[in-house]
């Protein structure tokens, strides 16, 4: 053999392998999906997200004698951090109160759990901040991803932050105008923010098939993270229990019980868990969620209705409970890659919805053809569900998207399955979300900007009234 001939082999050879480097870099595994995906957060996550970005903004001040406030947010941030309860605020709600909490008070390190050190002193003197300044908030109508600015002034200094693309994700720190290019607030969040885009996209193109036979990577260590979640989710459920917060949809279902108007069975029992720990976080309480794909409901969805069952069923594997709730996560992002982290559709009904259903089909010993099923069966039910925000009537939809999801997995193990000839639904699960998919992206554009619109109405109205009344 020549010896240019042997030079061309090998380098063919290193070629080929490099190549099957790179692949192996593109496999992901289901620890990756968990620690990307699945992450406490206190409080709703829209509004940690903007006190996230002012906290960011304000930790660059030398002091914090802030004299101006400005907010820029996409439209889904806007409509989810509008009306919903804040941590520690004693019930009170609203975009500038969350950023001037977080501007006064918040520590950026701790990510989406930026309330929690916050204290009753901390809400008063956001509170007298509004009182005595303008707080202005923008809308950036055409921006169809998630994005947050904020700009503070205090004295002759200028400091703005800037999150996009997901709610932590803080890309860019300036100071007096000069981009500040290493920082710890900034420390690998970039570089978190590719891989997770990676990961999607992985992710995206596995088959049901594949992404069941996931949970069998699981080791102790995610075990043990999973039961992390699960107390943090239902010592939500506990305190929505005993204090009947928010709209008290969780009491309000025992209460029917106890007074024999409901019989409580396994769909009730996650109608039940799964609310109470929604009036709970929307109400404000100071307790984190294990969140899912982004959102503290989904988390709260995707893992309580599996426990609701498995108390029904006795059964005594918890490692098969734990694998379920693996599962219902890893389904949960797999739609919400196919849908956006925001959008016109309640996630929590379709995303974590499905992915509790296929959660509960697996915990009761479902095949792959159940499973499928039994997503299919969810879609064709809640697919038609909006989100008009996050606030208390968050319950209600959780309480729907539990109970439906109990239902859809019972139908698909006692042979119910939707046909591909119905609607949406495809012959096959994979497409079947790719469809919501294309509905969410697509289809509700303009009920999206018609639901804010009308949620923007309404705020402006409150205040309008309220100015004539004082």
């Amino acid at each position: 053999m020549m010896r240019h001939e042997l030079s061309r082999i090998m380098q063919g050879a290193i070629f080929i392998d490099l190549h099957v480097n790179r692949e192996r870099k593109m496999n992901y595994t289901i620890k990756d999906i968990l620690r990307m995906e699945v992450t406490p957060a206190l409080g709703c996550t829209e509004p940690s997200a903007v006190a996230l970005c002012a906290a960011s903004a304000a930790s660059l001040l030398p002091d914090k004698n802030i004299i101006s406030i400005e907010v820029w947010l996409d439209p889904n941030i806007y409509k989810n951090a509008m009306g919903v309860a804040i941590p520690v605020a004693g019930g009170i709600y609203g975009i500038d109160m969350a950023a001037m909490l977080g501007a006064f008070c918040g520590d950026p390190l701790l990510g989406l759990e930026v309330f929690r050190d916050m204290d009753d002193e901390s809400v008063a003197r956001a509170e007298k901040f509004i009182c005595d300044h303008e707080v202005k908030i923008c809308l950036l109508e055409n921006i169809k991803r998630i994005f947050i600015k904020t700009k503070l002034i205090s004295g002759a200094d200028i400091a703005e932050a800037q999150i996009e693309d997901s709610h932590d994700n803080i890309t860019a720190l300036r100071f007096n105008g000069k981009q500040i290019e290493t920082h710890r607030i900034l420390s690998g969040t970039r570089e978190t923010y590719d891989t997770v885009q990676q990961m999607e996209a992985w992710l995206i193109k596995l088959s049901l098939d594949e992404i069941v036979s996931l949970i069998d990577e699981l080791d102790s260590d995610d075990f043990e993270f999973i039961r992390e979640g699960i107390r943090y989710n239902t010592a939500l459920s506990e305190y929505g229990l005993k204090n009947g917060s928010g709209l008290g949809i969780g009491l309000t279902f025992e209460r029917l019980v106890s007074e024999g108007l409901l019989k409580k069975d396994m769909i009730l029992a996650a109608r039940i868990l799964t609310s109470a720990a929604s009036d709970a976080r929307m109400s404000g309480a100071s307790m984190p969620a294990m969140s899912s794909a982004g959102s503290g409901n989904h988390g709260l969805t995707a893992v309580l209705p599996i426990l609701a069952v498995n108390k029904y069923i006795a059964r005594s594997d918890e490692t098969r409970v734990l694998k379920a709730i693996a599962l219902s996560h890893v389904l949960t992002a797999y739609i919400k890659v196919h849908t956006g982290r925001l959008s016109a559709v309640c996630g929590c009904s379709i995303a974590a919805g499905a992915g509790a259903a296929g959660g509960i089909t697996y915990l009761m010993n479902g095949t792959l053809h159940h499973i499928a099923g039994a997503i299919k069966n969810l879609i064709e039910d809640l697919a038609g569900v909006i989100c008009d925000g996050a606030k208390a009537g968050c319950s209600l939809k959780l309480a729907t998207a539990a109970g439906t999801a109990v239902q859809s997995a019972l139908f698909a193990l006692h042979g119910i399955d939707v046909k591909s000839t119905d609607g949406i639904i495809a012959s096959t699960p994979e497409q079947t979300m790719k469809n919501i998919g294309e509905l969410s992206t697509c289809g509700m554009i303009e009920t999206d900007r018609t639901i804010l619109r009308i949620m923007i109405r309404k705020q402006f109205e409150k205040f309008k009234s309220a100015g004539a009344r004082s």
